[in-house]
């Protein structure tokens, strides 16, 4: 099958899910205006192309906290892959190893954090970290990850309630007997009606919390959830290491920005200081030239690398990534970027709509 564009994997992927699950990874919040402006706000950005730049080489390559990845694209955490794979997050780390880039592995991961660094013992892994009320569960599930030789500890700051998200509701979606939690001492049935370990996180954590994260870790600590130029500043004098610009593709809290909308702001607040990253909306190899060309150091996928996944495994994710690659290799010799370094905020204009 010649899958051309994302949305290809996309019409794939609906077709083969059961209906539940299908709703359950698409689904946004409320009337999903978030999570349909992160895709239409890139189509009101337009390029402005330099020609005569002899692109015959491209240099996709970048880094982000000093490790080099092959093109500005990685996987970012999304739960249950189970879901779309037998194999679940083992596949997805296979493919991310194979690509050179970096996957952020969730919490709520159905392999465990064990078997999916066995399953690509070379790949560049972060870890994304929920609080969990039980704050003993929290060290043991984040010092397990920096054993295990995760490089970065992401903290998701956007989850103090769960998001209302109607479909689900609607479904009363809740995962299959087969599917487990693997790296935690609950069982699915025990939380079904909650989403699982989501009624765990602790919505008292805060600010204070990061000093108490440094304590009992050395991985750098990224900040997933950032949108406003106050909590960037927070982020900087709190001394985190990262931001992850995201608003939960669009799952937490419906009308906020589109994550793209909401990057300049955090990037001129940072001034460099720390590596801004993003997520949400990216289903082109242009879109990640515009993110990176408003200040992103490199762009993290959800929604898509789950209908890589459901297409075929390990295969599928590495298809889907490998198309966004040349897509972005494409979008860097028609604007006249030779590598990573001249792209910039000159390549971009807001529509005047």
């Amino acid at each position: 099958m010649a899958f051309l564009c994302l949305s290809d994997f996309q019409a794939y992927a609906k077709g083969h899910l059961p209906k539940s699950t299908w709703e359950f990874i698409e689904g946004g919040a409320d009337e999903c205006i978030t999570r349909d402006e992160n895709i239409s706000a890139y189509k009101k950005i337009h390029l402005r192309p330099h020609f005569l730049r002899d692109v015959s080489v491209i240099d996709t390559r970048t880094t982000i906290q000093g490790s080099e990845i092959s093109f500005p694209v990685c996987i970012g955490p999304t739960a249950f892959h189970c879901l779309c794979w037998p194999d679940g997050e083992q596949s997805t780390a296979k493919a991310a190893q194979a690509m050179n880039i970096c996957y952020i592995t969730s919490t709520f991961s159905t392999c465990s954090y064990e078997d999916i660094v066995a399953s690509a013992p070379n790949g560049l892994r972060w870890f994304q970290l929920y609080i969990q009320k039980d704050r003993q569960m929290t060290k043991k599930l984040i010092q397990k990850a920096e054993a295990l030789g995760y490089k970065a500890l992401v903290l998701t700051v956007d989850v103090p309630a769960l998001g209302n998200r109607l479909q689900d509701n609607r479904n009363k979606f809740s995962l299959p007997e087969s599917i487990k939690m693997k790296n935690f001492n609950v069982d699915v049935e025990e939380n079904s009606e909650s989403l699982l370990p989501v009624s765990k996180i602790d919505s008292s954590a805060s600010w204070k919390d990061i000093a108490w994260l440094r304590s009992i870790t050395q991985m750098p600590i990224i900040l997933k959830g950032i949108l406003t130029k106050e909590d960037a500043e927070l982020a900087i004098n709190y001394n985190v290491q990262g931001i992850l610009v995201s608003n939960h593709g669009g799952r937490q809290l419906d009308t906020v920005p589109a994550t793209i909308d909401a990057l300049a702001e955090v990037v001129n607040a940072v001034q460099g200081r720390i590596e801004v990253y993003l997520d949400g909306g990216i289903r082109t190899g242009t879109d990640v030239l515009k993110a990176l060309a408003l200040g992103a150091r490199c762009i993290f996928l959800g929604r898509p690398i789950l209908w890589g996944l459901t297409y075929k495994g390990e295969e599928g994710v590495q298809q889907l990534l490998n198309l966004l690659k040349k897509e972005f290799h494409r979008s860097m010799a028609l604007t006249g970027c030779r590598s990573i370094s001249e792209i910039n905020q000159d390549l971009v204009q807001f529509s005047k709509l």
